[in-house]
């Protein structure tokens, strides 16, 4: 049965008439009353009891009366919901967010969103960019904020990209090799041979995180294959906690520096771009996905913050 089949016995139930209900419906009496006749015919019951007074329910037409009513209540506290949902009264949102974006982004967005949007309930899922682009693969995500892959290995995903940050070379401040760095034009640091890090012991995240990823992609394109490994961290503060003080070398996007303050703090150099020592923070959704109102402002208000 059809939402207009539920209409159609419910009107005519209420007005006790086929002329009547068909005026109401905007149709033709002979339309309405044909239509009837094939909802009998399909349930294989009277519905109505034909008098000289109008029409009544049968007792199978009072329970289609009583599901009809339920049904056609349900319709309209849906259609209600998905008005609501639209104009940011009511809904949900299901995001991912690495925990070091999460640290720079979220207490610049959430004030103003939380604003706009006081009754929009949020899930914030904070984890690693391997795990976060799993979720968006199985749908527990609407999008995530988080950096582009320099290798799409995902084709599924779509990365929107919004600002480009480079990596620097974090040191301690007496090492030898801030001897050989030069100053170039357009780099706010000076310029050191990658080469040079060859004999060097690195400080590096785990592989699962982007940071990993972007600095074994910098090393293998400078020869560097089977770089030494001091220690493997999973935070980027003590990796440059750690290098400061001279336990190792290691990469940090500019941006994650900037926005720390260090008791011990490492000396830092830029990395020639022919390199493409960098990433690109971006918003992550499935391709051709979906994005409800609620999602875009949320995208929105992070694009006007972070965007360039």
């Amino acid at each position: 049965m059809t939402q207009k089949e539920l209409i159609y016995v419910k009107t005519i139930a209420d007005e006790k008439s086929i002329s009547r209900a068909a005026r109401k419906l905007f149709m033709a009496q002979p339309s309405l009353s044909q239509s009837v006749q094939r909802i009998e015919e399909g349930l294989g019951t009277a519905l109505f009891h034909r008098t000289t007074n109008g029409l009544t329910l049968t007792y199978a037409g009072e329970r289609y009366y009583h599901m009809a009513t339920q049904i056609l209540k349900m319709y309209e506290d849906f259609e209600l919901e998905i008005s609501d949902i639209n104009n940011l009264r009511t809904g949900r949102i299901h995001l991912g967010i690495t925990n070091h974006l999460g640290t720079l982004t979220l207490a610049r967005i959430l004030p103003e969103y939380r604003q706009l949007c006081p009754f929009i309930e949020l899930y914030i899922h904070e984890e690693n960019t391997t795990v976060l682009e799993q979720m968006l693969l199985r749908g527990e995500l609407g999008f995530a904020i988080l950096h582009a892959p320099k290798e799409i290995s995902q084709p599924q995903i779509h990365y929107d990209i919004m600002k480009k940050d480079p990596f620097v070379i974090a040191i301690h401040p007496q090492h030898k090799l801030l001897q050989k760095a030069v100053e170039k034009p357009g780099y706010p640091y000076p310029v050191l041979d990658i080469r040079l890090l060859a004999q060097e012991p690195f400080l590096m995240l785990h592989k699962q995180q982007r940071i990993r990823q972007i600095t074994d992609s910098v090393l293998s394109k400078a020869g560097i294959t089977n770089p030494q490994i001091a220690l493997t961290l999973r935070n980027y503060e003590t990796a440059l906690l750690l290098a400061a003080r001279g336990l190792g070398i290691t990469m940090i996007p500019l941006q994650y520096f900037q926005m720390a303050s260090y008791e011990f703090c490492p000396a830092l150099l830029c990395i020639d771009e022919k390199y493409d020592a960098s990433w690109n923070m971006c918003i992550a959704s499935l391709q051709n996905s979906f994005l409800s109102k609620a999602d875009q402002l949320f995208i929105r208000l992070v694009k006007e913050q972070f965007g360039t």
